[in-house]
């Protein structure tokens, strides 16, 4: 379970010295800290359940929401998600794993993110549409529909016929959130295809 530094002052009220009672639960195994102010209480807790909580406002996205919706072959150990209004990435290695976080623009962010109950934790994460858009944002434009096409199913390795399982409608819309070629180039590749 996710603990505050707030909530474990509120629950050792009565301790003379709070600090010294937090180090030792730390000491002892019974917190795990995460980044300064944040705690877990069990060692086996997944990492994205803890990816929204540790820097906020945030979701799961980019490779680690493309590889958990199986749109791409390799497993992600990293957990990617986006933010917005941030200016830089930020990253946090914790014992829960590596996160890290950066922006997509403010007219984008809050659009197709999926919100799940997992064993009492809030996870928050992008839907298989929605983490390719955040991830052709952090990639160089390409120039043409056949540059973009092997930038997808090459490069990226993303399966070309779960690519086209996709919600194109909703692929699209979400595209144009972005204003950059990569997602024009990708409406274009939705509309041959429609």
């Amino acid at each position: 379970m996710l603990i505050t530094t707030s909530i474990l002052m509120d629950n050792y009220k009565n301790y003379s010295n709070i600090a010294a009672k937090i180090k030792r639960l730390v000491i002892d195994g019974t917190l795990i800290p995460i980044v300064k102010g944040l705690y877990e209480t069990e060692k086996s807790t997944p990492g994205y359940y803890l990816a929204s909580a540790i820097y906020g406002p945030s979701y799961l996205s980019f490779e680690y929401a493309l590889s958990y919706h199986s749109l791409i072959p390799e497993a992600v150990y990293t957990y990617t998600c986006a933010t917005f209004r941030k200016k830089k990435e930020k990253l946090y290695k914790t014992p829960f794993g590596t996160f890290k976080y950066r922006d997509i623009p403010d007219e984008a962010y809050p659009y197709g993110v999926e919100y799940k109950i997992e064993s009492g934790y809030s996870v928050l994460i992008a839907s298989p549409e929605k983490a390719l858009c955040d991830l052709l944002y952090t990639i160089s434009p390409c120039h043409n529909i056949a540059e973009f096409k092997n930038l997808l199913f090459e490069d990226l390795r993303i399966d070309e016929e779960e690519f086209y399982r996709l919600n194109m409608s909703d692929l699209k819309e979400l595209a144009g959130y972005y204003h950059t070629k990569n997602h024009k180039l990708l409406q274009s590749l939705i509309r041959r295809k429609i």
